[in-house]
C-alpha cells in the first residue's frame, strides 16, 4: 500500500478551514467531507484529475537544491530523482533494471565498467543527452559530492556519443546501485545555480519551488518512456501536526503520518503503511575502554560478547512494536533485512532465559538490587539517543524496561549530534540506519584504514573486513551478495547472535501515510531510511478511481 504528504498552500487553506468551523466533529470526522472540499478546491471529481498534492516533512525539503552533486537523489533519504534520469534502477525486489543504460559490462579485475546508453533522449532544454554529459556527471560527483562516496571513482569517458566508461581506483561490484540514484545533468547547462533551475530529462519538470512551503513538478511532455499519468505533482513540506490538520480538512490528496496518529479515523482517507528497511537500532562497543587523545574509546560492560549476545536475545521486539509504534513496524535483526544480500541467520528468537544464563556464564550475578554485579561492578551503561527524536527515546525506554529484566540497568540520555557521535565510541547510541545498497554493511561493521576499527562503533574483524572486501572486488554483483551474507555469518565468525553481535538491531519503522480513498498508488518499492521522497519514486504511475 502507498501513500503521499501534504504541502505548504494546502496547510494555510486547511488551517484557515479548521479556525472556521470545518474541522472535526469530535468523533474523527468531518462536518465536510473530504470530496466536498477536494471538489470546491480544484473544481474537478477525483476521477478526472492529473493532478496530486503530497505532505512530506520539512526535513525533505533539499536545502541545497535538486543538485545531484549535493544530495538531490541521493544521502540518507536515498529516492529516485525524477527531474533527472538515472543510467540503473532498482526494481521492486531490490535488483538493477535500466533506465538511461542499455547494456553494460564490467572486467574481470573490476576496475572497469563499460556502459551503453539510449541515443533517444533529450535534455528539457531539447539538448541530446550523451555519453559526454555522463561523464561530465559522474566526474562533476566524483570531485564535489559533498553527500555521496565517490573515492572508487577514478574517471569516467565517453568514447562516443552512446558509450561511457567508468575507469575505478579499486574493484567495486556494487556501482550499479550507485548509478540508480545518480541523476544525469547537462553539461552545457551546469553552474553554481544548477540546483535552483535544473534541467534534466526525467518524468518531470521543476516547474516552481517555494522555498520552505512547496515544490511543484510539471511532467516532462518530452520524456523518453511512458508518459506520466499524474501531470502535476505538488510536494509540501510541513511538520507531522500541520500535516494531519491538512488531511483533517480535505486539502492534501497524501500525507506523512507518525504511529501516534494511526488510531485517528478521517473521512474519505486511509492510513496506509509501507514496510521498510528503515531500522532503528544501537552499538554496543566491542573494545575495552581506553582512552585516546583525550578521547574514550571502548567500553568494559559491551566489550564482553556474552554480554551482548545476552542483550540482543532478551529483547522482546514484537512487544517493543506495540508498545512504541502502534503494531506498525517489523522486528529488525541487522541492517539489511529483507534486501538480497541479507542473511537470515540474523534473526533470534527472544529468550530471557537463555539471556540471563549467558549473564551467569560470563560472571554477571545477581545483586541486593536485582542489578547484575561483577568483581564489584554493576551491570549497567548509558544508552543515548537524539534528543530531538521522540519515536528513539520511546525504544530507549522500553530497551531500559525490557533488560532490567534480566539484570542490566540502562540509564537513558538524550544528546545533540555534536556529542553524540564521539560518545558512541564508547557509549551505546540508538541509530537509524538502511539503504537499498550494501555498502550500508560495510559503513558500518568494516574497520577504517588508520585506526583499525570501525567507524560509528569500536569493532572490527578481519575475516569480516575480508568477505566485505571480496564481495565489492566480485565481477558479478549478484554473485557477490553470498559473501556480503558471510560477512554477517558463514558458521564460524561474523556479526550475528552467535559471532560478534557489535549491533543490536530493534525494528524497521513502518512509514504511514494518509491517503486519499480514490487515489491509487503505485507498488512500493521497500523504503529506506527517511520517510520523504522514496513514496513519490512511482508518483508518474499513480492514478485516481
Amino acid at each position: 500500500m502507498k501513500k503521499r504528504k501534504l504541502g505548504y498552500a494546502a496547510m494555510i487553506v486547511a488551517v484557515a478551514m479548521l479556525a472556521a468551523g470545518c474541522g472535526n466533529n469530535g468523533n474523527g470526522t468531518n462536518k465536510t467531507t473530504a470530496d466536498e472540499n477536494l471538489q470546491e478546491t480544484t473544481g474537478v471529481s477525483a476521477g478526472n484529475r492529473e493532478d496530486v498534492i503530497v505532505v512530506m516533512g520539512p526535513t525533505s525539503e533539499p536545502e541545497a537544491g535538486f543538485d545531484p552533486a549535493y544530495g538531490w537523489g541521493a544521502g540518507e533519504h536515498v529516492h529516485e530523482p525524477l527531474i533527472q534520469s538515472t543510467l540503473t534502477v532498482t526494481t521492486p525486489d531490490l535488483k538493477i533494471d535500466y533506465d538511461l543504460a542499455t547494456d553494460m559490462s564490467v572486467t574481470d579485475d573490476g576496475l572497469t565498467w563499460t556502459v551503453k546508453i539510449r541515443d533517444d533522449v533529450s535534455f528539457s532544454d531539447g539538448e541530446k543527452l550523451t555519453a559526454e554529459d555522463v561523464a561530465f556527471t559522474y566526474n562533476t560527483l566524483r570531485d564535489t559530492s559533498s553527500v555521496n562516496d565517490f573515492t572508487m571513482l577514478k574517471e569516467a569517458k565517453a568514447l562516443d556519443d552512446t558509450t561511457v566508461e567508468f575507469q575505478m581506483n579499486r574493484p567495486y561490484s556494487i556501482w550499479p546501485y550507485t548509478m540508480a540514484i545518480a541523476g544525469i545533468v547537462p553539461e552545457h547547462a551546469y553552474g553554481p545555480d544548477y540546483g535552483e533551475h535544473p534541467i534534466g530529462s526525467g518524468r518531470y519538470l521543476l516547474k516552481q519551488w517555494d522555498k520552505g512551503q512547496q515544490v511543484i513538478f510539471e511532467a516532462n511532455p518530452d520524456y523518453y518512456g511512458e508518459a506520466p499519468k499524474m501531470k502535476k505533482v505538488t510536494i509540501l513540506f510541513m511538520d507531522e501536526d500541520a500535516a494531519f490538520a491538512a488531511v483533517q480538512s480535505g486539502q492534501v490528496d497524501l500525507a506523512y503520518t507518525a504511529a501516534s496518529y494511526s488510531d485517528q479515523v478521517v473521512d474519505g482517507f486511509e492510513l496506509l503503511s509501507f514496510e521498510t528497511v528503515d531500522n532503528r537500532g544501537f552499538n554496543l562497543p566491542a573494545t575495552a575502554a581506553s582512552e585516546n587523545a583525550g578521547m574514550m574509546i571502548g567500553n568494559d560492560f559491551t566489550s564482553d560478547v556474552l554480554v551482548r549476545r545476552a542483550i540482543n536475545i532478551a529483547i522482546n521486539r514484537d512487544e517493543m512494536i506495540e508498545n512504541v509504534l502502534n503494531g506498525y513496524g517489523s522486528p529488525a535483526y541487522s541492517v539489511c533485512d529483507k534486501m538480497p544480500w541479507y542473511n537470515s541467520i540474523a534473526k533470534t528468537d527472544y529468550n530471557p532465559e537463555q539471556a540471563a544464563a549467558l549473564l551467569e556464564e560470563a560472571g554477571w550475578v545477581s545483586g541486593a538490587d536485582g542489578i547484575r554485579e561483577k568483581d564489584g561492578k554493576r551491570a549497567e551503561m548509558t544508552l543515548m539517543y537524539p534528543a530531538s527524536d521522540s519515536v528513539r527515546q520511546a525504544l530507549a525506554a522500553d530497551t531500559s524496561n525490557q533488560l532490567k529484566k534480566i539484570g542490566i540497568d540502562v540509564k537513558t540520555e538524550g544528546v545533540g549530534w555534536d556529542e553524540a557521535y564521539d560518545r558512541a565510541q564508547s557509549e551505546p547510541l540508538m541509530w537509524g540506519w538502511g539503504a537499498h545498497t550494501p555498502m550500508e554493511l560495510y559503513n558500518i561493521y568494516h574497520s577504517m584504514e588508520g585506526t583499525g576499527l570501525a567507524e560509528y562503533s569500536p569493532y572490527a574483524n578481519s575475516t569480516v573486513d575480508r568477505y566485505m572486501d571480496e564481495a565489492l572486488a566480485s565481477s558479478d554483483l549478484e554473485e557477490s551478495y553470498e559473501l556480503w551474507q558471510k560477512a554477517q555469518w558463514d558458521g564460524t565468525t561474523g556479526i550475528t547472535q552467535d559471532g560478534d553481535i557489535p549491533w543490536i538491531w530493534l525494528v524497521n519503522i513502518d512509514h504511514l501515510y494518509w491517503s486519499r480513498n480514490n487515489l491509487k498508488v503505485a507498488e512500493q518499492k521497500l523504503h529506506p531510511h527517511g520517510h520523504g521522497w522514496s513514496i513519490v519514486n512511482n508518483v508518474d504511475e499513480w492514478s485516481w478511481n
